[in-house]
């Protein structure tokens, strides 16, 4: 019985070692589906606010946070504001962070998959005003007091 056991973990052994093997050795799902990484103008400033592996993990619970202060505490500051990141990061061709595939926001989002709503409200280009204002209080109920 101890034999038995003996071959049976050799076994599970040869069969785990064989396992990671054909999976070091298979291409990785971005070169078997052809995608390449996005290639991205270099922003117009030094550097930026974070660090480029940071900001490609955590930009968006910065903008989040950068909201919530802004909209419900009434705290501007400019350090992670969505403005600033437009006005370093709108492409030279076209002005805009999100106005073709191949600009800042736009490839990155395309090539994760994720959907782009900033721009549902904010403006994709440095300086310019957006086309929707959700943040103007409402003339119905009192103008939203």
């Amino acid at each position: 019985m101890a034999k038995l056991a003996g071959c049976l973990r050799a076994g599970l052994r040869l069969a785990v070692l064989a396992g990671v093997a054909a999976l070091m050795a298979a291409p990785s799902s971005e070169a078997v589906a052809g995608v390449d990484l996005p290639k991205l103008e270099r922003g117009k400033g030094e550097k930026c606010v974070e660090d480029t592996q940071f900001m490609r993990r955590n930009h968006m619970d910065l903008l989040k946070h950068q909201r919530d202060e802004t909209m419900r505490k009434g705290i501007r500051t400019t350090r992670h504001s969505l403005k600033r990141c437009v006005e370093c990061h709108a492409s030279e061709k076209t002005g805009s962070v999100a106005a073709s595939k191949e600009d800042f926001c736009a490839a990155c989002h395309s090539y994760a998959s994720v959907k782009l709503d900033c721009w549902d409200c904010h403006a994709t280009r440095p300086g310019k005003k957006s086309a929707a204002s959700p943040h103007v209080p409402s003339q119905v109920n009192g103008g939203g007091q």
